[in-house]
């Protein structure tokens, strides 16, 4: 089972008082997890540092594993992480079968076309290959994104205020969606959110910081 551990990590921009210190979060495969604070209390600092992301003016310690291997010293494209934020960010000169495609370009052609087709099938959205990205709702733009992310087969989802643009009925629908897709494919995934209500959808107490 794939296992995202962060273990005793400190985060600072130079002098400045740390962001965060001592955090440890485990998190296993098929489990969401949340990390809940402010705006400012480092949420999208430790995603980046995860990821390979973080601001190059940033100070931090501890480790980062995934799996059992410490990823902390690897360049962002080798750490297979997945990322999805806030606004859905697809390709607007795409259609939405295309944005799907975008990280499948290795695949044969053959192969792109039924992954993008069992993506829409799964997302609800059979049918819409060809639709123009401005013309989904958020949460289908939401679920685009996602399986976007997913199609890139990562080994564990970080998710930054993913579900704060959606109103709450759209947040009640997609973050069941998300628990779904992330139990089926048994990965470990990370929301990081300043709202406590976000906590219905992850797994375990939340995790504070600041």
């Amino acid at each position: 089972m794939v296992i995202l551990h962060i273990e005793n990590m400190s985060a600072s921009f130079g002098s400045e008082a740390p962001l965060f210190s001592g955090l440890t979060v485990r998190v296993a495969g098929g489990e969401l997890r949340l990390i809940q604070g402010a705006s400012g209390s480092g949420k999208s600092t430790l995603l980046g540092i995860i990821s390979g992301t973080a601001l190059p003016a940033l100070r931090w310690t501890g480790q980062v594993s995934l799996n059992g291997s410490d990823i902390g010293g690897r360049p962002a494209e080798d750490r297979r992480v997945g990322l999805m934020f806030q606004d859905a960010l697809l390709f607007p000169h795409m259609t939405v079968g295309d944005n799907l495609a975008f990280g499948l370009a290795s695949r044969h052609r053959h192969d792109r076309q039924d992954r993008v087709r069992a993506a829409l099938d799964v997302a609800g959205l059979a049918g819409f290959a060809d639709r123009d990205p401005a013309t989904l709702s958020g949460g289908q733009a939401a679920r685009v994104a996602l399986m976007r992310t997913l199609l890139a087969e990562p080994d564990a989802l970080l998710m930054d205020e993913a579900f704060a643009a959606l109103d709450p009925h759209l947040r009640r629908d997609f973050g069941g969606f998300v628990r779904d897709q992330i139990r089926d494919r048994a990965i470990p995934a990370l929301l990081v959110s300043h709202d406590a209500g976000d906590a219905a959808f992850a797994d375990g107490e939340p995790v504070h910081l600041g």
